[in-house]
């Protein structure tokens, strides 16, 4: 990047620099603090040409919208339409998520993104023993098509785009957002959004799995071929690192475990005969935006370039748009505190600029009262408007990749790309992902990283502003939403009369035709939504497919 003999310059002049650094640091030993950034890594006082000199800029940079991605997936970035902007909703019953959508629509929020409850992530009915006390308490719940309906009444589904935080039963709520699109007038290949559909982050930190390994990964391929056909602009899965960094990992392993669980998907799927070409451009990422804004900025820019490299090199991708890596990115829940909440504001203003200066295809901004409590609306327009006053009063957006040519900016994009590709060799000597899961290599690392950070904190040498300094006394939190119990009840007596109006000897077909395939090669994906168009409920689909596919248990030994 820079001519050979003006490097030469720079060496020297910056060893006298140094020198005279030192020297000066010997009288003031309060200044020989070792920096840090968010995860860990060491930070150096000054970063030079030096740092960058074997970034060659074509090869490594390169322009938007260009192999290998590193400045951003499109040409023109903001220039040409904002980022996504998204807000993270669902609580109680569909009724009261839905007041929620039509208000974050009212306020311009451009796409929606729905939370379930925990009954409803393991696929389980609300009326479920194991369901009590959970019904509609992290999330929406949603025990069938009619749930759905009610879900998104009133909202045109082919004018919007939905993200959808669902995993183990993926292809059940794919299933009903496609027919309750149906009964819209809408159709399919019309419909644009995510599903989440990483089971392999699910097995690593999050636990909201149902099936063992292999059957879920044919479900998440039956996904990919299903969709390739019959719904083409939907992102058929939302590879994470959101929950793998708030499980603890540093940013390094954020990138190289997630691209690692994307390798796994990607080989899951070439091996069931889909032409990687195909499938691969509707393949989407989700990451983690922490307080670090030059680091978080540095590691979206190396999993872009990392990405692009492995879709080209270790898959033969032929399309642009198959080594092109998309991403959602969503704030650092972790980082919230209970103390002072309203610090939490300037913590999700930081981490917006990160993800818009990293270049984020969409973007969600937590709420100030979320490590309190599901936020309520006034702090939901909070969250929402930093994100447009980011968009429209901070110039961060004028032109694209910012901070692109920062020695420093430069130099940690290679150093994150470089430590992610080791852990994905170390994966790949283990066997790949799902074996490296197994074998609890995965999880052990980030519970090391997850463990230095809290003694940092524990230590004082992370201050957390309000947490370990600046305390102050607080009264205790006001106005907090709560989720009324009685919804349980409610959803157990929507359920009781959706079965007793059914075809019930029509949903009994349609379950045994799923529970047949399941024993088959079939994709399962057009059994699903005729039982779901049937208004098979979530917990009979999944029942189904529990009885043949069996559930996972952990069996590791961390």
């Amino acid at each position: 990047m820079f001519k050979a003999e003006k490097l030469a310059e720079v060496k020297e002049g910056f060893a006298k620099y140094d020198e005279k650094v030192k020297k000066g640091l010997e009288k003031r030993p309060e200044m020989r603090k070792t920096f840090v950034t968010g995860s860990g890594e060491a930070v150096e006082r000054l970063y030079t040409p030096a740092d960058v000199e074997n970034v060659d800029y074509m090869s490594e940079l390169g322009f938007p919208g260009q192999y290998p991605f590193t400045r951003g997936v499109q040409e023109t970035m903001y220039r040409g339409r904002f980022w996504t902007m998204r807000m993270y909703a669902g609580f109680s019953t569909a009724e009261e998520s839905n007041k929620r959508y039509k208000y974050l629509i009212e306020q311009g929020s451009m796409g929606l993104s729905v939370a379930f409850d925990l009954p409803t992530q393991i696929g389980y009915d609300s009326d479920h023993e194991l369901s009590e006390g959970e019904v509609g308490k992290v999330g929406v719940a949603i025990d069938s098509l009619a749930d759905m309906e009610i879900l998104f009444g009133g909202i045109d589904l082919g004018k919007v785009s939905t993200s959808m935080t669902i995993n183990g039963p993926a292809s059940v709520l794919l299933a009903m957002y496609i027919v309750v699109a149906e009964k819209q007038g809408v159709s399919a290949e019309k419909l644009r959004g995510t599903i989440q559909n990483d089971i392999l982050k699910e097995y690593i930190a999050r636990g909201t799995y149902i099936f063992p390994p292999t059957p879920s990964m044919r479900l998440i391929t039956n996904i990919f071929e299903y969709c390739s056909k019959e719904v083409p602009q939907w992102n058929t899965i939302s590879i994470s690192g959101y929950h793998i960094r708030e499980a603890g990992s540093t940013a390094a392993q954020e990138v190289g475990f997630t691209l690692a669980d994307g390798i796994a998907y990607v080989d899951a799927a070439v091996k069931a005969g889909l032409d990687v070409d195909t499938f691969a451009p509707r393949l989407s990422f989700f990451f983690n935006a922490h307080n670090d804004l030059l680091e978080e900025v540095a590691k979206y820019r190396a999993a872009r370039r990392l990405w692009a490299k492995i879709m080209k090199e270790r898959f033969g991708a032929k399309s642009a748009k198959s080594m092109a890596l998309k991403f959602h990115t969503q704030t650092g829940g972790s980082t919230l505190t209970a103390q002072q909440p309203e610090n939490n504001i300037v913590r999700v203003a930081i981490q917006t600029l990160a993800a818009v200066m990293g270049g984020t295809q969409s973007l969600h901004t937590n709420s100030k009262d979320e490590a309190l409590a599901l936020p309520t609306e006034a702090s939901v327009m909070v969250a929402l408007r930093t994100q447009q006053i980011v968009a429209e009063e901070s110039g961060v957006t004028n032109t694209v990749d910012p901070l692109a040519g920062s020695y420093y900016i430069e130099a940690k994009t290679k150093d994150i790309e470089d430590k992610a590709m080791e852990f994905i060799k170390k994966i790949d000597e283990l066997g790949g992902a799902p074996a490296a899961i197994e074998k609890g290599y995965i999880q052990e690392e980030i519970m090391d990283a997850a463990y230095d950070y809290q003694m940092d904190i524990e230590r004082g040498d992370r201050v957390i502003v309000g947490m370990n300094k600046y305390i102050i006394k607080e009264d205790a939190p006001k106005d907090l939403l709560k989720v009324d119990p009685a919804v349980g009840q409610m959803q157990t007596d929507k359920i009781n009369a959706l079965k007793a109006k059914r075809d019930n000897a029509a949903v009994a077909e349609k379950l045994a035709a799923l529970k047949a395939a399941c024993s088959t090669d079939a994709n399962l994906m057009p059994y699903i939504v005729d039982a779901v168009r049937a208004y098979g409920t979530l917990g009979e689909i999944c029942g189904v497919m529990r009885e043949v596919f069996g559930e996972y248990k952990q069996s590791i030994k961390l």
